[in-house]
């Protein structure tokens, strides 16, 4: 008589079969990322002895800059015959300057992985490179969302808005969600919006391509924030009013409302958003929000018209503008260098 598969849940209650399932599935999983997990680790340990090797070499045959880089080049071409790729010179220099960055192997977090440094040890400024590794620790990056950050220069943006206290703090503590004020960069940069700065789009245009790219959008807002809807609608006084984007942020806790501007940020747009920001107050937040914020973003803005426009304004209202391009880093380090030359002589 042959076998047959027999309907398991005329023997065991169904539950009881998922369960099991559950528990196998589960366990393979962990398994596997166990597995990662450890190849991850002796591939750091084994990059950053590597670098360790050739700087104590260098060191004890007081081997100059010059000669050092025949070392490497020799180097390179006797592994790469013993074991294959991953020795290119391009490998070793940056194995190198990983043990020099980080000379102290306790410091090397294994939450990140080659692929990460690799990329955080292009910067060349110290401050910079060690503000990205505390961000890509806690917002959990992937590569290619570490590469975007960097090339979109977040940490020159943060830094100079703020002051020398403040720069030290982003280094060494990365950008923490704290207050409203944390979530705002000058400017939000888009450019993965696709849309051209010089040709002529509606702000419908802009919204279609926040919203096709929303992962992105939520890269650059920062942590915490989840999409929470498009062109929401408030029924006041009779009439609609609706609000182009709207997010909650898990972090602060409170709702926060977005709007595009094409143009220049007019003073109608903030009494528009202040409106919102009532609504939302009232109509929407549960007792256990924080109060809505707001964001009016545009192009462009007039310092002293804002600055007039949000005077008395007890909400938590924000202007900020926005660029469809990525801003020139070499710019924005030396504004940043200048800020905190003056922050040192006086």
């Amino acid at each position: 008589m042959t076998d047959k598969v027999k309907d398991i849940s005329a023997i065991v209650p169904q539950s009881e079969y998922d369960a099991l399932i559950g528990r196998i599935d589960n366990l393979w999983t962990q398994a596997k990322n166990r597995a990662v997990e450890a190849v991850n680790t002796e591939l750091l340990d084994a990059n950053w002895q590597t670098g360790q090797y050739i700087v104590e070499f260098e060191q004890k045959g007081q081997i100059r800059a010059e000669y050092g880089k025949f070392l490497i080049t020799r180097l390179a071409k006797d592994l790469t015959v013993r074991r294959g790729r991953g020795f290119s010179r391009s490998n070793l220099i940056y194995m190198r300057k990983f043990y020099l960055c980080f000379p102290k192997s306790e410091t090397v977090s294994h939450l990140l992985t080659w692929s990460h440094y690799f990329e955080l040890l292009k910067c060349e400024d110290s401050m910079e490179m060690q503000f990205y590794f505390q961000e890509a620790i806690n917002q959990k990056w992937k590569v290619r969302e570490l590469k975007r950050q960097i090339k979109s220069s977040l940490f020159q943006r943060l830094a100079l808005s703020t002051d020398k206290k403040g720069v030290l703090a982003l280094a060494h503590k990365g950008h923490p969600i704290q207050t409203p004020e944390d979530i705002i960069h000058d400017p939000f940069v888009l450019e993965f919006t696709g849309l051209e700065q010089k040709k002529r789009y509606k702000e419908s245009d802009l919204e279609k391509a926040l919203l096709d790219n929303m992962e992105k959008f939520l890269l650059e807002l920062g942590r915490g924030f989840a999409f929470y809807g498009r062109q929401y609608v408030m029924p006041i006084g009779g009439r609609q009013f609706k609000v182009d984007l709207v997010f909650y942020n898990c972090i602060l806790k409170c709702y926060v409302l977005i709007d595009l501007k094409r143009d220049e940020i007019s003073h109608g747009d903030i009494g528009q958003m202040n409106l919102y920001l009532n609504y939302f107050k009232n109509e929407v937040c549960m007792p256990d929000d924080n109060p809505p914020i707001g964001i009016v973003l545009g192009s462009r803005r007039d310092e002293v018209l804002m600055e007039y426009a949000l005077e008395g304004i007890t909400n938590q209202l924000f202007v900020a503008r926005y660029q469809l391009y990525l801003p020139k880093k070499e710019e924005l380090q030396a504004q940043l260098d200048k800020v905190l030359n003056e922050t040192q002589n006086e």
